[in-house]
């Protein structure tokens, strides 16, 4: 088995970068037009409910980026990422094969694993799961015991 210190930074390193990728595209949702930008761009691919899922997947790409980032209620975060991108995934790109330059699914395939990756890991010892690990047991890691935070006796 590997070093905990070093797999949590590994998860550490993993997490802040697709939080910072899933927070930069809801705000790029968030500064297209208002509003109108998402719900339009949405409406052209065919989601459904363009007006709701537009408003949902950008305060979720925003608000669960940054909750990635600092790792809290990551398992729950990144399950909801993964339905965001396999919606993406069948909605949007499957269609256009897999190359990203070509609009296909490379792209949203890739954060859909890192997301599912999170959901099951947990958020390591580096991040706000651990730190309220022993209170919230539903944050538990392995399944038994919560994450033991940095600088916790163990």
């Amino acid at each position: 088995m590997s070093n905990p210190i070093v797999r949590s930074v590994g998860i550490l390193l993993a997490r802040i970068a697709i939080g910072v990728v899933f927070l930069a595209h809801g705000l790029q949702k968030f500064q297209q037009n208002g509003w109108t930008g998402p719900k339009a761009g949405f409406e052209m691919m065919d989601v459904p409910l363009p007006a709701v899922s537009a408003f949902l997947v950008t305060w979720l790409e925003i608000l669960g980026g940054i909750a990635l980032i600092v790792g809290a209620l990551t398992p729950i975060v990144a399950i909801l990422f993964v339905i965001d991108m396999l919606g993406a995934l069948f909605i949007t790109h499957i269609d256009n094969g897999l190359w990203a330059s070509d609009g296909g699914y490379e792209f949203v395939l890739t954060l859909g694993a890192g997301a599912l990756l999170l959901a099951v890991v947990g958020a390591g010892r580096f991040s706000v799961d651990a730190i309220l690990g022993t209170r919230l047991p539903w944050l538990a890691v392995d399944g038994n015991r919560p994450a033991t935070p940095v600088g916790a006796a163990n």
